[in-house]
């Protein structure tokens, strides 16, 4: 039962919701090897690391000696999740969705084991079906039923559309665990809905109900919205070391204790450990240093972070900046602004007029480099260091 204990005690760690743990621990306590689902739709053509929370926990599955199932939801990415949407999503074709799901293929592997891992396709048994059976899965649920969810209830009492097809997102996600015979479905928050579908769905077709596991949505840069690709407050699992690095060091000391928690494999006590170096004086940037050098390495191998930090220590420590700066996000409607506006906008300079003449006189730096283009803009999703000569510095972060 000690182990049945320390399992069940890893697996909950990060958990926001388990339902039901008493069937957890009894099905881990059984011996069986458990069938883990995880599905995700290929609507992006890359994953973040928002999206690692729940895929760390899949990994923690794995290595417990379970099977993990990597479903690619590639019919239900069609439909388009209706999620926490306010509007209907639109519908990605056949073509975008495959070219997204071939990166998903590729990248998620840097996470789990593809040796241990089974890569699956909801097409396989979606397209198999035909209008009566559709007709036979929508009935074993209630359109009364559907508008108790909140998404679906807000959009119905403020009179906005609400389309036929998205009622068969939660039916076809639910049918997913009844195809794959799951024992376990994870997801963020935002899926609780859709995963308890496919409990509701499996007794009636003479299974066992699985466990559902949610995870909290990872905020962004920001710190405030979850982390998205469309709100450019994003970490690519794709991106390059220095700028994945880069990218946590800008976050605040508050948000670190976060991603620790959610994307760290760290021990508990470890964390409290750091914590309690934190408290005892240490600098919190030394402590985002391991953070920093646990996800490169995480994304892009052994040794690549502490390479990650050498090169920001020489971009940034031996520039003489100060330890602790001012930090600006800047509204950018997803879209990036021109350098003069950012500098402006951080307050950094008092006009658009003042930060031209400081670019022209070579007076601008951006994560330690000089620029002078005055046409230079800064895409959305942009976190670094603004200089303007030597006093005048902040983090800057577009949204």
């Amino acid at each position: 039962m000690t182990k049945v204990n320390e399992q069940i005690e890893l697996l909950q760690r990060g958990c926001e919701e388990i339902i039901q743990i008493d069937e957890l621990r009894e099905r881990i306590a059984s011996g069986k090897k458990l069938r883990v689902k995880l599905g995700m739709d290929p609507t992006a053509p890359d994953l973040h690391l928002g999206h690692t929370v729940v895929l760390n926990k899949l990994r923690q599955f794995q290595q417990l000696g379970h099977t993990v199932i990597f479903l690619i939801g590639d019919f239900t990415g069609m439909i388009g999740d209706p999620s926490g949407k306010n509007a209907t999503r639109k519908s990605l074709s056949a073509e975008e969705v495959q070219a997204n799901a071939e990166t998903y293929k590729e990248q998620v592997f840097k996470i789990l084991d593809p040796e241990l891992t089974e890569i699956r396709f909801n097409t396989e048994w979606m397209n198999q079906l035909n209008a009566a059976d559709f007709a036979s899965l929508a009935s074993r649920y209630t359109v009364a039923r559907m508008l108790e969810r909140n998404d679906f209830e807000q959009r119905f009492k403020n009179n906005q559309p609400i389309a036929i097809h998205e009622f068969l997102y939660p039916i076809a996600q639910g049918y997913d665990s009844v195809a794959l015979e799951a024992d376990v479905e994870l997801g963020g928050t935002d899926q609780k809905f859709n995963l308890l579908m496919g409990r509701h769905l499996q007794p009636q077709f003479e299974q066992k109900a699985q466990v559902i596991m949610t995870l909290p949505l990872l905020e962004g840069l920001d710190g405030v919205k979850k982390m998205s690709k469309s709100l450019g407050n994003y970490i690519g699992v794709d991106e390059s070391a220095d700028i994945i690095f880069g990218k946590l060091m800008s976050i605040s000391d508050d948000l670190m204790w976060r991603y620790f928690e959610l994307l760290s494999a760290r021990s508990n006590a470890e964390l409290d450990q750091l914590k309690q170096q934190v408290a005892d004086g240490a600098n919190p940037r030394d402590i985002k240093f391991l953070l920093g050098e646990e996800m490169v390495d995480r994304f892009h191998g052994a040794g690549a972070g502490s390479k990650a930090r050498e090169a920001f220590i020489a971009r940034f420590a031996q520039g003489q900046l100060p330890d602790e700066l001012d930090e600006v996000t800047l509204e950018t409607n997803g879209e990036g602004i021109g350098i003069a506006a950012a500098l402006t906008g951080a307050g950094l300079t008092s006009s658009n007029s003042e930060a031209f003449r400081m670019l022209k006189q070579g007076a601008v730096k951006v994560d330690g480099e000089k620029v002078s283009d005055r046409g230079l803009n800064l895409p959305a999703g942009f976190a670094g260091v603004l200089q303007v000569g030597k006093r005048r510095i902040a983090k800057v972060t577009l949204v």
